[in-house]
């Protein structure tokens, strides 16, 4: 039932998840209801307990709730308490490359013939149009989720007047 749990976290229930794992440490109703913008603290609670009742947060004596586990989200993956799109992994990977591309192009720049120079500036035109094209990516999948977000809160506040 790993895909269940997958599938729950979208919406505003993702929202709170994503501010309990960044504040670090317990969080209550209240303090949810304020950060993510929701109308009243039982619509916290009830996404609060959503999550603890799908495994990721554990509530403590006092009622608040702290991170149980981390949850994997399609198209991002975790840098300590971000959530950061898996495109951007190969952003940085044609990042290193091109800078790679671009020292050797330095240091050979003034021994080399005409043919290696022509070669290596198309071979980093390459590198560079699939670093562009990741980071392109990445920043409209980032900005999909979080545009999702503000329909889906209005919708669900309204079910709940």
């Amino acid at each position: 039932m790993p895909g269940a749990k997958d599938e729950e976290l979208e919406g505003i229930t993702l929202d709170v998840y994503l501010h309990v794992v960044r504040k670090g440490k317990p969080v209550g109703p209240r303090d949810v209801m304020k950060a993510v913008n929701l109308s009243s603290p039982s619509v916290a609670y009830r996404h609060l307990q959503k999550l603890e009742d799908l495994g990721y947060l554990k509530k403590n004596e006092y009622g608040e709730y702290t991170l149980k586990t981390k949850a994997k989200i399609k198209g991002f993956v975790w840098i300590g308490r971000r959530l950061m799109p898996t495109l951007w992994r190969y952003s940085f990977v044609f990042l290193g490359i091109f800078i790679i591309e671009l020292v050797i192009l330095a240091i050979h720049y003034h021994v080399e013939n005409y043919e290696f120079k022509v070669f290596f500036i198309l071979l980093m035109l390459i590198t560079g149009f699939a670093l562009v094209l990741f980071t392109v990516e990445g920043l409209r999948q980032n900005k999909r989720r979080s545009t999702t977000r503000p329909e889906e809160k209005t919708t669900s506040d309204q079910e709940n007047v």
